[in-house]
């Protein structure tokens, strides 16, 4: 029986990393008197890189006027970090990022359903406070029976710890939940920690393969295509009702033969 709803944060909740992270990465380099700037198809490719501070150490080791001195270009790394996370707090403080559709809407549908939500998300806890904070007040952790962030798990998407974590903070078995997620790293994550995963494309992942989704959309309030394992027509926007038919299809079909945890099996291609 489903149970919990586990949302990924960035780009699933809302569009933060293009409007959000972006611009706030851009204007550290600015604050530091660096001539670096980052362009949005800059950003696309070094969003395949999990974790700020690893796109930073990833970009600046191909940077000539980076600092040589290791020691050097990791205290950089960590100021830069710092400033871009001020920079976005504010940007959501000032009304710069809103929830994706549909979001809102479900989340409503879940918690009347006494269904639990949680967050699964390898940003930082200040990351999510802000844009969480800013959507549902001050009493949002109230909301959601876990909340896994970056430094409780410090292995990146695809790596499967923040959701392993995540379940045992739930008490939950996989088959008791469903991710939510809009990249591929996100999906691989949470297929590998053996979850059915609702895709939800964002703009810089929006062409991103979903082999081993349960079921895609562009956006909660958007038509969503099922996996060719389950039956049932294209549903006009992603609602509670549809998500626990998908479930029990997912595991009525998937349970009695056994299945693997591997996140791009054929026979799972939506």
């Amino acid at each position: 029986m489903l149970q919990a709803l586990i949302w990924d944060l960035d780009g699933t909740l809302a569009e933060t990393e293009r409007d959000g992270h972006l611009v706030a990465f851009n204007e550290a380099f600015e604050a530091h008197a660096l001539p670096w700037r980052w362009s949005v198809e800059d950003y696309r490719r070094l969003l395949q890189i999990t974790g700020g501070k690893e796109r930073l150490r990833h970009d600046l080791a191909a940077r000539p006027d980076a600092p040589t001195n290791e020691a050097e270009r990791e205290a950089l790394i960590a100021s830069l970090h710092a400033e871009k996370n001020r920079r976005y707090a504010r940007i959501v403080e000032q009304g710069g990022i809103g929830l994706r559709p549909g979001v809102r809407r479900l989340m409503r549908e879940a918690l009347a359903a006494r269904l639990r939500l949680a967050i699964a998300t390898t940003t930082t806890r200040s990351n999510a406070d802000a844009l969480l904070a800013r959507e549902f007040g001050p009493g949002w952790p109230g909301m959601f029976a876990a909340v896994v962030c970056g430094e409780d798990a410090p292995r990146r998407k695809p790596d499967p710890q923040v959701y392993q974590l995540c379940l045992e903070w739930l008490d939950l078995d996989p088959e008791d939940a469903i991710a939510i997620e809009d990249s591929y790293n996100g999906l691989a994550a949470a297929r590998a920690a053996g979850l059915p995963v609702l895709v939800t494309r964002s703009v810089f992942f929006a062409s991103d393969p979903h082999s081993g989704a349960m079921a895609v959309c562009d956006h909660l309030d958007a038509p969503a295509t099922p996996s060719r394992r389950l039956v049932g027509a294209q549903p006009a926007h992603v609602d509670l009702a549809r998500l626990r038919e998908w479930h029990a299809l997912w595991w009525r079909d998937l349970l009695p033969s056994g299945w693997s945890t591997s996140f791009d099996d054929p026979g799972l291609v939506a």
